[in-house]
């Protein structure tokens, strides 16, 4: 169905030519899900617009070719191109936020695919969208069809993205984090829905995501990528049980779960290098524990790709699992313990957020949306409060209400206490101070990103406005400590965030929250555009400033393998209000709620068997 053969993608940048993908070669028979794994910024989305050529004005395909059914697509005219894309090869966007038009509805996007791509128009195609949002788990479609992307939330933005891409039944599926803005229990829906088309209409389709759990669930082969090229490939089922490559190996060590609490993820030094250096041997020689002189000189051996065989990179056979995982990480490192006062962070009590329902020429308000309502709770210095809970449920708008975000664009009652002073009457010079103890890291990082502004200016405008007290010498240096922190390197200071990966930019936005040493965080799904790796290097400085400053932590997330290994309380939130509350000990094991043991039932668990 689909075949890609020594595929080669440059960008031009201010620091030189850029080589993305490095001569990339896979074959994907119809009906066959094929899994690509890799670090933020390894060339993985990269690869996935250079298939449909979509890439930006600085980018071009230089060599290689993509066959879809024999036919190379490289060398088509964009107007046949058209009508491959999204009828015989669509895409799944990673971020929906930026890839919904703002100015047409989501009803409006879907039957213009329905009507470019197949013979449905009018009514008719209307009703295939309501019946495409439906199925993707949007309530009540029939009124949704007629929002726009800024009236959902990020989770049901990402669903109305696939419903886009579903929409005109395409052969072939490029599906790129595609549940990473999903709760479980509609990312349990969407995998169910998208293996049943598989199954129905022999649908290929290429998942890249960093939850290997998914991975295992649906994948039948996997590869792995790292700074532009494929260096292991396998089936599923070989490559979760005897993985050879160090950084494979290292992945599943890097793993958040209940085992691994008080403990350090294993995580891999440095970052992934600059794709415009020159390299003579194996690209991740220079983080890895098991290096030889060889690695550093041969060049990387082929990877051939055959249906049915696992392929494995030369360089690392001999070396047994736990041997890499030794060498490379830092595992089993055991945590202090928290230096917590117990003193009381931030209290709510009977907080509701009301979002005003306005119609007609004057638009009066006729009801409102009770996003909110009526919900309590209580978070001490170094603990951490795991809000979780259906997309939809309330989760970001309490952490954005408590911050005092919503002020002007909704009707906030109860009391919402930082340190003990109620927020609600803070204004001008002294919220401007308490936001030096409260930030927030938000859910979609292009979109809290300014992007006119380099990533020094990001990281020292909050510290300059806020910790006047630092002195620009020290600003300069904590920007480069944090960069470090959060695994990036000091040379990306003087670019833009659009410039970077969306698992690169979430880590410049934790950067930035944790520049002026707030004491407590809003977390709304800080972790989730991350790969296993990264997400292990921010979880385990998340969980040092917690020991050293004993910063308090609202996270926000429906990630359980991180609320297993971080959360001290979780409180599970459906429809506004709080239905179970606890210690992470007995929600996990012990959940009384029906809704919560829904929740736990659906999350995906990765067996190695």
């Amino acid at each position: 169905m689909l075949r890609i053969e020594n595929l080669t993608t440059d960008l031009d940048s201010d620091s030189g030519l850029v080589r993305a993908v490095d001569a990339l070669s896979l074959t994907i028979e119809r009906g066959e899900t094929f899994a690509l794994v890799g670090e933020s910024g390894c060339g993985k989305s990269m690869a996935a617009l250079s298939i449909l050529r979509l890439l930006p004005d600085s980018g071009r395909v230089s060599a290689g070719s993509v066959h879809v059914d024999g036919i190379d697509i490289t060398q088509l005219p964009e107007a046949r191109m058209r009508d491959i894309r999204g009828r015989r090869v669509s895409i799944i966007f990673q971020e929906p936020s930026t890839s919904l038009n703002p100015v047409m509805t989501v009803g409006r996007q879907i039957t213009e695919v329905i009507e470019r791509h197949t013979a449905l128009r009018g009514p008719a195609a209307v009703e295939k969208a309501v019946d495409w949002l439906r199925r993707v788990g949007i309530a009540e479609p029939e009124r949704r069809i007629n929002d726009y992307p800024f009236q959902m939330s990020g989770g049901q933005k990402q669903r109305v993205m696939i419903a886009i891409a579903l929409a005109a039944d395409p052969d072939i599926v490029i599906a790129d984090e595609p549940t990473t803005a999903l709760d479980v229990t509609i990312q349990a829906q969407i995998l169910e829905l998208l293996v049943k088309l598989q199954a129905s209409q022999q649908m290929a389709m290429l998942l890249i995501t960093h939850d290997l759990a998914i991975v295992a669930q649906v994948a039948q082969r996997v590869a792995m990528m790292y700074a532009g090229q494929i260096v292991e490939v396998a089936e599923a089922k070989e490559f979760f049980a005897r993985p050879s490559h160090p950084y494979a190996v290292n992945l599943f060590e890097a793993l958040p779960d209940t085992s691994k609490r008080g403990r350090r993820l294993a995580s891999i030094p440095g970052s992934v290098p600059t794709l415009n250096q020159q390299f003579t041997g194996c690209r991740f020689a220079e983080r890895c524990g098991n290096v030889t002189d060889r690695c550093r000189s041969a060049p990387p051996p082929l990877v051939e790709y055959r249906p049915g065989h696992a392929v494995r990179c030369v360089l690392y056979q001999g070396v047994t699992p736990a041997e890499a995982v030794e060498r490379v990480s830092n595992k089993d490192a055991a945590l202090p313990p928290s230096s917590a006062t117990g003193d009381t962070v931030l209290e709510v009590r009977d907080y509701r957020v009301w979002f005003p329902i306005r119609k007609g020429l004057f638009k009066r308000t006729v009801g409102h949306v009770k996003a909110v309502d009526g919900v309590s709770f209580t978070l001490a210095a170094g603990r951490t409060l795991a809000l979780v809970g259906e997309s939809g449920s309330g989760k970001t708008t309490v952490g954005k209400a408590v911050l005092q975000l919503l002020r002007n664009t909704a009707r906030i009652s109860g009391s919402a206490r930082l340190a003990g002073v109620p927020l609600e009457t803070m204004h001008g010079e002294a919220l401007r101070c308490a936001r030096r103890t409260a930030q927030i890291v938000f859910q979609d990082p292009f979109a809290s990103l300014d992007p006119r502004m380099r990533v020094r200016e990001i990281l020292e405008e909050g510290v300059a406005s806020l910790r006047p007290d630092v002195a620009p010498g020290e600003r300069a240096e904590r920007v480069v400590a944090l960069l470090e922190r959060v695994g990036m390197r000091s040379d990306v200071l003087t670019r833009y965030p659009h410039e970077f990966s969306g698992g690169q930019r979430q880590r410049l936005a934790i950067a930035r929250a944790l520049a002026v040493e707030p004491k407590l965080i809003v977390a709304d799904e800080p972790t989730s555009a991350l790969d296993v790796s990264v997400q292990a290097q921010i979880l385990n400085l998340l969980q040092q400033l917690q020991y050293e400053l004993a910063v308090a932590y609202l996270f926000i997330t429906h990630n359980f393998g991180v609320v297993e290994y971080l959360a001290h309380e979780i409180a599970v939130m459906k429809e506004g209000r709080l239905v179970e509350t606890g210690s992470a000990e007995q929600i996990l094991n012990r959940p009384q709620h029906e809704y919560t043991r829904t929740l736990l039932a659906a999350v995906p668990r990765l067996s190695r068997a």
